[in-house]
């Protein structure tokens, strides 16, 4: 830990997983910000950022009898930390709140009603389409095309090489690609423009 010794910071460690509430406080000042940063990195979103760390924090104190006391605590406060941000990706992008956020998005840019009514065609479409990937190219996609992270971001929060995030990308968007060719042209062509570029 900053600040201190090794020797230091293994009897804050010690005195941690005995229960001692100033250990925990002290773990806790000194890992906070580090660990919001790293987890607001992917969420974008710092009320959602600061609960995920509160909630690793808080996981820590509730298992504290897992500690190793004979390594340093913050590789696995970041490990609880991923964890928890990955979970809340997850419940994110399956969530109709982000459906939702996508597609007014999209909405803002036409006034025209016969637009609308595609826009919402296409949406059904498109999650009718997603749903039939198999299920580490559909969380993905959603991650990619609903999240906005990049290969390298979805990655980490993944425990996946860059590349296999790339390939399951591509593989997504060749299956939509194929089931909206096969779809109304007029359908496609927004996908394209909307999801798939």
């Amino acid at each position: 830990m900053p600040g201190y010794t090794e020797t230091e910071e293994r009897k804050i460690i010690i005195a941690l997983k005995a229960g001692d509430e100033l250990a925990f406080r002290k773990v806790f000042d000194l890992h906070f910000h580090k660990l919001y940063a790293f987890c607001f990195r992917f969420l974008k979103n710092k009320q959602h950022a600061e609960e995920i760390v509160n909630d690793a924090l808080l996981n820590v104190w509730t298992n504290r009898n897992r500690i190793d006391e004979e390594r340093t605590i913050l590789p696995y406060l970041y490990t609880i930390t991923r964890r928890l941000a990955l979970n809340a990706l997850r419940d994110i992008a399956t969530s109709q709140k982000a459906m939702d956020e996508l597609w007014f998005n999209i909405e803002r840019l036409s006034n025209e009603t016969e637009e609308l009514v595609l826009l919402n065609d296409l949406m059904q479409f498109t999650e009718s389409a997603v749903i039939h990937l198999p299920a580490q190219q559909q969380l993905v996609f959603r991650m990619s095309r609903y999240e906005g992270l990049n290969y390298d971001e979805i990655a980490e929060l993944l425990n996946l090489s860059r590349n296999t995030v790339k390939n399951h990308l591509v593989a997504a968007l060749k299956t939509l690609r194929t089931r909206f060719n096969e779809s109304d042209a007029a359908y496609f062509l927004l996908l394209s423009v909307v999801l798939l570029k």
